[in-house]
């Protein structure tokens, strides 16, 4: 932490919550990470502890100690954890459906990146430390095929992969309904919901170009079964550029509608295949993620002509 002390002015802090407002100037920390300093009373408030919900007003000091170095608030959990391929540069694993990938947003434990700390200890000091080793993410509901950097160099190289769009991602996906075109693409640009900041959209004020190809494998009574080829990976893409077709994915409370959603227990939607360049050796990599018998219980329902 490179600064310790605080003086709130009319332009400077005043109005704001303490928490939002050292989020926003400690960047080394996480708002949830904030809130927990404030409450083991790291810190003070015109020489006093208070709430993280506090409301700034002019001419208050906040003091934050120890404000030498970030403490470290990740710790390593016994997680099983589905490992489809390691070595010492590489991670691929196989995510449960329901196992957030890293802390953040109210999420301090029970993370992927807790488990891999428990699995592989190294792993902490590999790209950021809130983070270590994650390169790309999977939504909580999502399962499948993840990598993980396990060095230095696998990190800025599988980074500079995803960045350059030269990794390969297919998913599996059960969509509610019967889609008129067998193969397309949706290419609706995404960007956070201007009402509900939670959400992506496709309304969104400051969007952001999305490709999406598909193609139809099966059509079900209820459902189609659509083989997903995100090129570029945005927040939520998948989900949202099928339920702005009119097509969620079955399971999606967020976007496909509550009533459907509690029908089903998971979202039906599974990083199946990936494919990238070991970051080391450059030889190519293939990876798939077996399909988790609840959505192949579903898959195994007579098709429709």
């Amino acid at each position: 932490m490179t600064k310790d002390k605080f003086h709130i002015t009319l332009s400077h802090g005043a109005g704001q919550r303490l928490d939002v407002f050292l989020a926003a100037h400690l960047s080394e920390f996480t708002r949830s990470q904030i809130q927990r300093l404030v409450a083991d009373q790291k810190v003070r408030l015109n020489g006093t502890w208070t709430k993280a919900s506090h409301k700034l007003q002019e001419g208050d000091v906040i003091e934050v100690k120890p404000p030498a170095e970030k403490t470290s608030f990740l710790l390593p959990e016994d997680i099983p954890l589905d490992i489809l391929y390691g070595d010492e540069h590489v991670i691929v694993i196989n995510k449960q459906a329901g196992l957030v990938v890293h802390p953040g947003a109210g999420v301090e434990s029970g993370t992927l990146v807790n488990a891999l700390l428990h699995r592989f200890p190294g792993i902490e000091r590999v790209g950021h430390p809130e983070r270590p080793g994650i390169v790309h993410r999977l939504d909580k509901e999502t399962s499948g095929v993840m990598i993980v950097a396990r060095s230095e160099l696998a990190y800025n190289e599988l980074k500079r992969q995803f960045k350059a769009r030269e990794v390969e991602k297919v998913y599996m996906a059960l969509v509610w309904g019967r889609l008129q075109v067998e193969e397309g693409r949706m290419d609706w640009a995404l960007g956070r919901d201007p009402r509900f900041r939670q959400k992506i959209s496709i309304r969104s004020r400051h969007p952001r170009s999305a490709l999406t190809f598909y193609s139809v494998k099966k059509v079900l009574d209820e459902f189609t079964l659509v083989e997903v080829k995100p090129v570029t990976g945005r927040t939520h893409q998948i989900r949202v550029h099928f339920a702005a077709a009119g097509h969620p994915i079955v399971g999606d409370s967020r976007y496909g509608g509550q009533d459907k959603a509690k029908r089903h227990t998971r979202l039906y939607l599974h990083a199946w295949h990936i494919v990238f360049s070991h970051p080391a050796t450059k030889s190519l990599l293939e990876f798939y993620a077996p399909v988790p018998p609840e959505f192949q219980e579903i898959i195994r329902s007579p098709a429709v002509p």
